[in-house]
């Protein structure tokens, strides 16, 4: 093929643009960048040879760094797997997996903080830090296990890139920096500077486990940290690690190290991360562990290892007695991998109730960045409910900060037996439901759920520590202890057969409330029903069910109600009565944030209704 000029996409011309312009005060990172980037070709590399039987050397697989003062070039060269030409245009001429609009303008806004500049290092787009650093970037790659020229591609990082082929490449990739003039002023330094290419690497790459090299002289101790004792690695060690595996560029929340010797024998190095990933809950995010086998990597994203609702912990495992070209049909087989990921959620999980004691500021974090992941397995591991009710938190009517469910039972009155709580989408929507209403006004707590996960698993979830989960929201409720108080259904039955009557199409039946003390009607479920909001998830996955009828409830004391049975009373015919039921009805779902099926007719009702009052 013909040398090509192409456009970068969009989103990474504008990622470009942010790069040349330095969003970060750290430009060092760059080499710590590529670097990885030659680590992942070099273990894709020998993975192949593994695994797919590709016949390639592997004796000494390394990475290469040469400086140039004088020319003030700078080169990074691995012996890896190497890329098609495709594939350069597919991962450098586009921003992988996450080029939206979104994303940049998440970037953007970070490096307009300052202090929040590494949140693009989630993104998986390290190579274009380059440019921080660089007037010219050129990459020479060939494909193991092709025959022919490789490629050749070349930018300035203006928006434009050249792609040609490259006759005697060899196998790998080699990445050429043209430095740009050293400016200290900008923390831009020079990396044409041994002593400076021997910091960086010692200081963020001394891990990696294949030899990073200066001419004759190896830069990193490849040292397997999860293989080294704790009190041997600093936390600064653990961190750039964690960076490396994550492509995070924020320091972790919390580091877990795990060893087992016995009969089963492996390592585990496992981090929780200080934020959620953009991509937490799109289902094609990259999600699992590293494997290693002996020290050899086997594959980057071990669903196996690690349920779905800890999807967020990255890390390493390295067992001992596994083949080295285990495959995923086996490992979803082998009982070995099984008793791993047992002893994983185990640890992880006990980390994170530590934590509640140790360290609330730090677990206040994980739980607002993951904790609607973490309820996920409320639904998926039916065995974990208890540890992982033990480590939720959930905002509540009691106080301003989350509550724990163990806090909750502590403090409930005398005489309750169950764990009040009410779904919504937002916090206002719950605190002003009328569903609210009686439970506040006789104090107690109600739990409010907000996340669509909380709709799903409180079904799923039978009670914590003996008591009941109940929705305030379904079936009776009945707080009031003096039966003198409560007003008899009888003089409201003709009016209550009466709206049955009207309403049918909409409600199952009409009934006097005792949950009510300031709004005239609210909806409820039968207590066995699927809730709306359930009702509506399920037909937006195209999962369309029966409509469920609901229950509507009457405040006998509030002036409308009173008002409108004295009105049947006098006159059952009343053609103004059907109308004045249909309100009733809107009125009570729009309380709670429901849709009405006509919206149009119910603004017509309301404003003849207001127009006769005014």
């Amino acid at each position: 093929m013909t040398m090509e000029t192409l456009e970068f996409q969009a989103e990474a011309r504008q990622l470009l643009q942010l790069m040349v312009h330095s969003i970060y005060s750290n430009k060092d990172i760059f080499l710590r960048e590529l670097i990885s980037n030659a680590s992942d070709a070099l273990d894709k590399l020998r993975l192949a040879k593994l695994q797919d039987g590709l016949e390639a050397d592997t004796s000494d697989l390394h990475i290469e760094i040469e400086a140039d003062t004088e020319a003030r070039t700078l080169i990074v060269r691995d012996n890896g797997i190497g890329m098609t030409r495709e594939e350069v245009v597919a991962l450098i001429g586009t921003i992988a997996k996450s080029g939206t609009a979104e994303l940049l303008a998440k970037i953007k806004e970070a490096s307009e903080k300052k202090g929040d500049a590494e949140l693009i290092g989630q993104f998986g787009v390290g190579f274009y830090s380059t440019f921080m650093v660089a007037d010219k970037v050129t990459l020479v790659t060939r494909k193991a296990g092709t025959e022919g020229h490789g490629t050749r591609w070349e930018s300035a990082g203006e928006g434009t890139y050249t792609i040609d082929d490259e006759p005697d490449a060899p196998i790998g990739t080699t990445v050429t920096l043209q430095l740009r003039p050293k400016d200290e002023e900008d923390a831009l330094y020079d990396y044409a500077d041994e002593w400076r290419i021997k910091e960086i690497v010692k200081r963020y790459s001394d891990f990696i486990s294949f030899p990073i090299r200066l001419g004759d002289e190896t830069l990193n101790s490849q040292k397997a940290l999860w293989a080294r004792p704790r009190s041997e690695v600093t936390d600064e060690e653990y961190h750039e690690f964690y960076k490396h595996i994550s492509h995070d560029w924020s320091d972790p929340l919390e580091i877990i190290n795990m060893k087992a010797e016995g009969t089963f024998e492996y390592e585990a190095l496992l981090f929780i991360p200080s934020r959620a990933p953009h991509d937490l809950f799109q289902r094609d995010a990259r999600r699992g562990l590293q494997l290693y086998v002996k020290r050899v990597f086997i594959m980057d994203d071990s669903k196996e290892l690690i349920p779905d609702y800890l999807r967020f912990v990255k890390g390493v495992v390295d067992a001992a007695d596994l083949s080295l070209n285990i495959s995923r049909e086996i490992l979803q087989q082998d009982r070995h991998i099984q008793m791993i990921r047992r002893r994983l959620v185990k640890k992880v999980l006990s980390t994170i109730k530590d934590l509640m004691s140790s360290n609330p500021e730090k677990y206040a974090t994980f739980w607002r960045e993951f904790g609607r992941a973490v309820k996920e397995g409320l639904l998926s591991e039916p065995d974990n409910h208890k540890p992982i009710l033990e480590i939720a938190s959930f905002a509540t009517t009691a106080q301003d900060e989350p509550t724990t469910l163990a806090a909750y039972v502590e403090r409930m009155k005398e005489g309750q037996e169950e764990i009040y709580f009410l779904t919504g989408e937002s916090r206002a929507q719950v605190v002003n439901s009328p569903h609210m209403e009686a439970f506040a006004a006789e104090g107690y707590e109600v739990l409010i759920l907000t996340d669509p996960v909380d709709e799903i698993w409180v079904d799923a979830v039978p009670d914590f520590d003996g008591k009941k989960l109940r929705s305030i929201a379904r079936g009776s409720v009945d707080l009031k202890k003096d039966e003198e108080e409560k007003e008899p259904e009888g003089d409201f039955a003709p009016l209550l057969g009466f709206l049955k009557e009207k309403l049918d199409e909409q409600v199952k039946e009409v009934r006097l409330s005792h949950r009510l003390t300031t709004s005239a009607a609210c909806l409820v479920s039968d207590q066995d029903d699927i809730t709306p909001a359930l009702e509506k998830m399920y037909r937006a996955m195209g999962q369309e069910g029966p409509r469920v009828k609901r229950i509507l409830e009457l405040n006998p004391n509030h002036p409308l109600v009173a008002g409108l049975r004295s009105a049947h009373e006098k006159g059952a015919e009343d053609p103004a009565l059907p109308e004045t039921a249909e309100l009733l009805y809107g009125t009570a779902l729009l309380a709670e944030g429901g849709d009405l099926e006509d919206p149009a007719r119910f603004a017509k009702l309301l404003a003849d209704r207001l127009a006769r009052t005014v």
